[in-house]
Parts: C-alpha cells; sequence; structure tokens
C-alpha cells in the first residue's frame, strides 16, 4: 500500500509541473488517445479475471471527448455484491460456473472543470454463461452502464495520461442467465456503488 502512495504522489506532482500546458493547446496537439485499465494487473493473480481492454479516443475539442471501448473479461459471482458485505469475495456467494463477456462500447467524456471530468459509458455484452471447467451452458446479453468521476493527469510531456476515478456501474438488462445462476444474481441489486479505477494511456 505504501508503495501506491507514493507512486501515486508522485504522478500528482508530475502532473502539477505540466498544469501550465493543459489548456486549448493541449488537445489541439493531442486529439487522440488509445488507453487501456490497471484492472488488467489482475491477470497475475492466482484466479485471474481475465480482463481485457483496449480503448480509442478522439477530442472533438477542450471540453468534449468520445471513445470507443473493447472490453472482455470473465467473473463468478455477481456483480452487485457491495463492498460493505460479507460475502463480497466470499465462495458462499459464487456462481455454479463462469459468466464471460466480450463487449464494444460508446463513452462520452466532458470536462467539468480544468482536470476534473466526467464520463458517461454504456457497453452491450454478449454473455457465455460456462460451467466451472469451463464448457459452454448458453449465451446472454447484457447492457452495461457506468458512471464516472474522475481527474486527468499527464506525464512524460503529455504524452501519457492516467486518470483515477470512482465509478457507479449499473447492468439494467441482464438476459437468459442459467436458472441456478439467477438465484444467486437474484440476491443482490443490479448496481453497485463507488467503484475505484484507474486509467493509463498515450497521446498522439
Amino acid at each position: 500500500m505504501q508503495k501506491i502512495i507514493i507512486t501515486l504522489a508522485l504522478i500528482v506532482t508530475m502532473s502539477f509541473s505540466t498544469a501550465a500546458q493543459f489548456n486549448s493547446e493541449y488537445y489541439k496537439d493531442h486529439q487522440y488517445f488509445v488507453s487501456s485499465s490497471f484492472f488488467m494487473l489482475g491477470n497475475f493473480l492466482p484466479s485471474p479475471p481475465r480482463y481485457y481492454q483496449l480503448n480509442f479516443g478522439y477530442r472533438i475539442n477542450s471540453k468534449n471527448t468520445i471513445i470507443a471501448e473493447a472490453i472482455t473479461w470473465q467473473y463468478h459471482a455477481p456483480l452487485g455484491i457491495p463492498y460493505s458485505s460479507n460475502s463480497f469475495e466470499s465462495d458462499d456467494a459464487k456462481f455454479p460456473g463462469i459468466v464471460r463477456d466480450y463487449g464494444i462500447g460508446l463513452a462520452y467524456q466532458h470536462f467539468i472543470w480544468k482536470r476534473l471530468y466526467a464520463t458517461v459509458h454504456v457497453t452491450p455484452f454478449l454473455q457465455q454463461y460456462l460451467t466451472k471447467d469451463e464448457k459452454k451452458i448458453q449465451n446472454g446479453f447484457q447492457l452495461f452502464t457506468v458512471g464516472r468521476l474522475g481527474y486527468h493527469f499527464t506525464i512524460l510531456k503529455n504524452k501519457m495520461l492516467i486518470e483515477p476515478s470512482v465509478a457507479c456501474t449499473a447492468w439494467p438488462i441482464n438476459t437468459n442467465m442459467p436458472a441456478d445462476f439467477q438465484v444467486e444474481e437474484d440476491k443482490w441489486n443490479n448496481f453497485f456503488l463507488f467503484e475505484p479505477g484507474l486509467h493509463f494511456g498515450f497521446n498522439f
């Protein structure tokens, strides 16, 4: 944890050193970017989420950005289990199998004040429901939405971006889930509050 705090402190310090450059000229010189999520580091864990994400962004002007996102990952328990619950990451709350998602979505990012931004993401996912030994049961569909509030840092002379954020997620549509999966899903809300995020990317 200490290393993470020190790293974030260094990022903040470097970001303030380039604050004067963060203006309309920044967008003229860096109209496009590619990015991803540090959540991919979870793929090195003993039980990896197999999470992969690739974003392509276009800055319309100094305030507005549109982003195309390709995402795939898998999970073993309902997404609505809150951090405060004893069931969070508990084996008792897991599905009797695996959910694997493949999606391509769009996001709109608006800078509210200086580097503070809000983003809305909408991603339709094709879902595959699998047994624990990864044999396919059936397909489903999920519409996954995210509201995000974050801060935009740049380092390496504005070539690299880093965006810590907090998000609220919701999935109002979630279809064709196997009955034994649905039993666990129905125990929880179809939203999750205050999910931390950390994106990184490169401007060009």
